[in-house]
């Protein structure tokens, strides 16, 4: 039966997660828990790390925190490592569809929980380029550029044969899914995230916000443009070279910079910006309050290469802001010609260059370009619609057809089966 004709059980499972809600993660999931219990008639149990295991039902919502320690360096972020009590979880509620939102160890816990279960769906979002992101970049920086490879090769192969026991995965934009195929994962849907345009809305401008910051004047000159930045202050978010990119930017010009988060290089750049224009306030719990600072900016600066999406980066367009950034990820595709400018990886002299030349061509007048690009785009309705209407009952159909034996647990289809009867 389609998914939209009966009542379900959705089940959304993740391994590292921030409590208080930050990331790219936690934004989906709120936005998702929203959408189906205000637009549909579905059940939804989410399954995330917590101080402490802890279950709250609330009508047709079902929160599972499983006790789980936090991440070295990310005081807001957990990770589970019991995934016999998650598998206790799943046994207790078994759900009809599971949607694994990380690529580690929990999506092994699904795996196993349907291969118990062979009605269940099984769902992967693709969040993360993790061989990219977590293992290339990393080993390279830590062993060099011939034992990175290998390694993510390793993981390339990893990620293949786990995505085949999934009946559907979804990829954020169309170079992720056309990536995936050249690993030879396949049955793969391209699947945009949202915004929440009434949030994040110019209109929440807050002309103190410099001041509260401590970068106006006496102490500073501030006739320039405020660059902000929302994110974990962290390697893999380059945050460090936006601090080398302002450096670059001339002191005449008036600039001061915000970095909104927390990570482990938050501290370091504390002290390696005493006496410059340089905030770096911590994590902003509130979405309210993370609004009214982006929209208080002139410009959103990321140094972050491998975004398989960006929500930060639509936020900051909704909210009316031009963006400097990399060409690499998924940027390109998040910032056209017109919305902003961006550069090569690593090069912070060009970024710096590139911040002069937006404020001098008119950051407002891009602001303003860039939340009329994301108005006319970017919506969670239309993500969680295409993903209730499209991803899961293309994974029931696969699902089904595993059960029926055309589909084995490998995932290889018989010649009569082809992924274009998938949807």
């Amino acid at each position: 039966m389609p998914v939209s004709h009966r009542p379900l059980l959705i089940c959304d499972l993740t391994q590292s997660y921030a409590p208080t809600g930050g990331g790219g993660v936690g934004t989906y999931l709120r936005e998702k828990q929203r959408h189906i219990i205000e637009r549909t008639g579905h059940r939804l149990l989410q399954i995330v790390p917590g101080e402490v295991d802890r279950v709250v039902e609330n009508g047709r919502h079902i929160w599972v925190e499983v006790g789980a320690g936090q991440v070295r360096g990310s005081p807001n972020y957990r990770f589970i490592m019991r995934t016999g009590a998650v598998r206790a979880v799943l046994e207790r509620y078994q759900p009809d569809i599971i949607e694994s939102l990380c690529p580690w160890v929990l999506p092994w816990t699904a795996i196993h929980y349907a291969r118990a279960h062979p009605e269940t769906a099984l769902v992967a979002g693709y969040h993360t380029d993790f061989p990219n992101v977590h293992v290339h970049r990393v080993a390279s920086a830590m062993f060099g550029p011939r034992l990175g490879l290998a390694l993510k090769q390793v993981s390339v192969a990893y990620a293949h044969y786990t995505y085949r026991f999934f009946d559907r995965l979804y990829a954020l934009n169309h170079p992720v899914k056309a990536q995936l195929g050249e690993w030879g994962i396949h049955h793969v849907s391209v699947l945009p995230l949202g915004v929440d345009t009434a949030r994040f809305n110019p209109a929440l401008r807050d002309p103190a916000l410099r001041a509260r910051m401590g970068l106006a004047a006496p102490d500073f000159p501030d006739h320039g443009p405020l660059l902000v930045y929302a994110g974990r202050i962290d390697n893999e978010k380059r945050a460090d070279r936006l601090i080398e990119m302002f450096r670059h930017l001339p002191p005449e010009m008036g600039a001061g910079l915000v970095l909104f988060g927390d990570g482990k290089l938050r501290e370091r750049l504390i002290e390696e910006t005493r006496g410059l224009p340089i905030a770096l306030p911590g994590f902003v719990d509130d979405r309210e309050d993370l609004a009214r600072a982006l929209a208080s900016g002139d410009i959103y600066v990321s140094a972050m290469a491998d975004e398989t999406f960006g929500i930060s980066v639509i936020e900051a367009q909704a909210s009316g802001l031009p963006v400097v950034g990399v060409a690499s990820g998924a940027m390109p595709a998040r910032v056209p010609s017109g919305l902003g400018l961006l550069g090569p990886v690593d090069d912070v002299a060009a970024m710096a260059a590139n911040v002069q030349a937006v404020w001098a061509r008119g950051a407002q007048g891009m602001g303003a370009a860039a939340r009329a690009h994301v108005l006319s785009r970017f919506s969670w309705e239309r993500t969680f619609n295409q993903l209730i209407g499209d991803v899961y009952p293309a994974a029931m159909a696969r699902a089904a057809q595993r059960q029926a034996g055309r589909f084995g647990w490998l995932g290889a289809p018989t010649p009569a089966v082809s992924h274009r009867a998938l949807g």
